[in-house]
């Protein structure tokens, strides 16, 4: 077993090198200047991160935080904002990518060299995003995450990344050639919102000190911390930010269509059904307060 978690935490850091060693490849291509391969001294903390882990914890990963993870996204993420950056300053040259949308152009980027030099911001965001998910359940659990909490997280992931991926498609296609600054704007909120990756605390619990400590003595944020980390995401890294770029989009730069109102509408009520659902959390939690009160002051 120890053997197996071994394999599986090389294996995955080894992923996470290679699709950013791809992202760097990609880069210098088409800036057309070897000056970019510099971008790779931002492996040598995953390097680094992978020999202590491997070596001090047997591969093993830790509670509350992912660092291959997060590391993984450092030397990933400016390889993106330039590919992109310069399809925006470049789309005449860009409109040359071929898209996966046929079995010839499926053909034709077989080769190593045709698939970096076809590889499109928004095909690098989906092969990052998949990684990311494949790669958290390769990696071997951390101390106090089990097999169930692997899998509950998993699937928060999955959703947490096709909004991400719908949010960046959508939105970036509204971007009109005079608008640069929102660019800078929507790469921003996705780099903020691809922080909820290394994060286990969707999952993870304080459950162990509420039982220590009994329950009249476990405070709001021990007893409910997955609850109101989940509202915290929804707030404040994901749907909160998505709604004010797309308020954005649509006052300031005088984009409307079915889909960008839709996807507001949608984040909208994603926002405010958080704070009802906070507001029931701590309404509930100061009832059982009394309650517990109460009940010790009856003799």
């Amino acid at each position: 077993m120890n053997l197996l978690k071994f394999v599986c935490a090389i294996i995955t850091r080894a992923l996470f090198i290679l699709v950013s060693l791809v992202g760097v490849w990609r880069v210098t291509l088409v800036k057309e200047d070897m000056y970019w391969i510099l971008l790779t001294l931002l492996f040598l903390p995953l390097v680094l991160e992978m020999i202590i882990t491997l070596k001090r914890r047997k591969g093993q990963d830790y509670k509350w935080f992912s660092p291959p993870i997060f590391l993984f996204l450092i030397s990933i993420i400016p390889s993106i904002w330039i590919l992109e950056l310069h399809h925006q300053q470049d789309k005449a040259n860009d409109h040359q990518c071929r898209k996966l949308d046929s079995w010839e152009n499926l053909r034709r980027v077989i080769t190593l060299n045709e698939t970096v030099r076809n590889l499109t911001y928004q095909n690098y965001m989906k092969i990052l995003l998949i990684l990311l998910i494949v790669g958290k359940w390769l990696l071997p659990l951390g101390g106090g995450v089990t097999r169930d909490k692997l899998s509950q997280l998993l699937l928060i992931f999955v959703g947490t990344a096709a909004d991400i991926l719908e949010f960046t498609s959508e939105t970036l296609s509204d971007v009109k050639e005079n608008s640069p600054q929102l660019v800078y704007i929507i790469l921003a909120v996705w780099t903020w919102s691809m922080l909820q990756f290394p994060l286990h605390l969707a999952v993870v619990n304080k459950s162990d000190s509420e039982g220590e400590l009994g329950e009249q003595d476990v405070s709001l944020l021990a007893k409910h911390s997955t609850d109101i980390w989940g509202i915290v995401e929804a707030l404040f890294i994901q749907d909160g930010p998505f709604l004010m770029v797309r308020l954005t989009v649509m006052t300031y730069f005088d984009v409307f269509h079915q889909m960008l109102i839709f996807f507001a509408i949608k984040n909208f009520l994603v926002v405010i059904l958080n704070l009802y659902r906070l507001a029931v959390i701590c309404q509930d939690f100061r009832s059982s307060g009394r309650s517990t009160s109460q009940g010790i002051a009856v003799p």
